[in-house]
C-alpha cells in the first residue's frame, strides 16, 4: 500500500460526501486505502461515511468512536491503522480538486527521501463565498 488517506470528521454531514468524492476520484498508478476516523458525530455524519464504506468496502475502513473523544486522538488512532508508506491528511470539511494529488506527491517524496513531509497551497472559501489563499 503506497497511500493512505486519513479523513477525520465530526459532525461535517454538509462536506464529507465531497471530501470522500474527491479522495475516490484520485487517479493513480499504486494501491491506496481511505480510512475514516468518525468521531461519533450527531448530524447524520456517521451515516453517509457508514453508506460510503458499504459502496467502496475494498476502498475506504471507518474507525468510528463509540462517543464524541474531541481530541487529536481520533488522528492518532487513524495514522495507526494507516497500512500505507505515505498518509495523506483530510479534514471532513476539506476537499481535493486535483486528481492527481496524491500521484504528484508520492512522486515527489519517492524522489526525495531527504523530505519527511509535503503539502500544497490550500484556498479558504468563507460561507459568504469569500476566499483566501493560504
Amino acid at each position: 500500500m503506497k497511500v493512505s488517506v486519513l479523513i477525520m470528521t465530526y459532525n461535517h454531514a454538509p462536506f464529507i460526501a465531497q471530501a470522500l468524492d474527491s479522495a475516490l476520484m484520485q487517479a493513480t498508478n499504486f494501491p491506496y486505502e481511505i480510512i475514516v476516523s468518525e468521531d461519533c458525530s450527531t448530524d447524520g455524519t456517521r451515516e453517509i461515511v457508514q453508506t460510503y464504506h458499504n459502496r467502496f468496502p475494498e476502498k475506504i475502513r471507518l474507525i468510528l468512536s463509540e462517543r464524541n473523544i474531541a481530541t487529536n486522538a481520533i488522528v492518532v488512532r487513524g495514522i495507526e491503522a494507516a497500512r500505507g508508506q505515505y498518509v495523506a491528511l483530510l479534514d471532513g470539511d476539506d476537499y481535493w480538486i486535483s486528481a492527481e494529488k496524491l500521484q504528484k506527491q508520492a512522486n515527489f517524496l519517492d524522489s526525495h527521501s531527504h523530505c519527511a513531509m509535503c503539502f500544497h497551497n490550500a484556498t479558504v472559501i468563507h460561507e459568504d463565498s469569500s476566499q483566501e489563499a493560504r
